[in-house]
């Protein structure tokens, strides 16, 4: 499993090159409705990027992580899909809804996991 430090400088670099490549070809995004979804399904994954370097970041310095984190992520991936035409910017915040849930939900499960190992060690 990757460290904290590491994981930090991936979804950086992540966020960095996702979102170069999406203002690059944002002209060919909006150019029809298959790719204005594609658009916001790019920065739907923007923001869960980011929001894994903010949470990671904040258990690096100690701070808890809460929906602040949530909504700063999500504010951002907004704004990226913005850029690119204004129907990416619903189908970013319904993409991202999506993968926060399933992101909760798997959290979850290894958390539970975790707990288990705990108890019977």
């Amino acid at each position: 499993m990757a460290g904290t430090g590491s994981s930090i400088l991936y979804s950086l670099l992540l966020f960095i090159v996702i979102l170069s490549v999406q203002e690059m070809y944002r002209g060919k995004l909006a150019s029809t409705e298959l790719f204005t979804i594609l658009g916001g399904f790019t920065s739907s994954l923007l923001f869960l990027v980011l929001l894994t370097f903010i949470g990671n970041f904040q258990e690096a310095s100690g701070a808890k992580t809460g929906w602040g984190a949530v909504i700063l992520a999500e504010a951002v991936a907004l704004i990226a899909a913005s850029t690119v035409h204004r129907v990416c910017i619903t189908t970013c915040f319904l993409f991202s809804a999506g993968l926060l849930y399933e992101v909760n939900k798997l959290s979850g499960i290894l958390l539970s996991k975790s707990e288990s190992k705990a108890r019977r060690h």
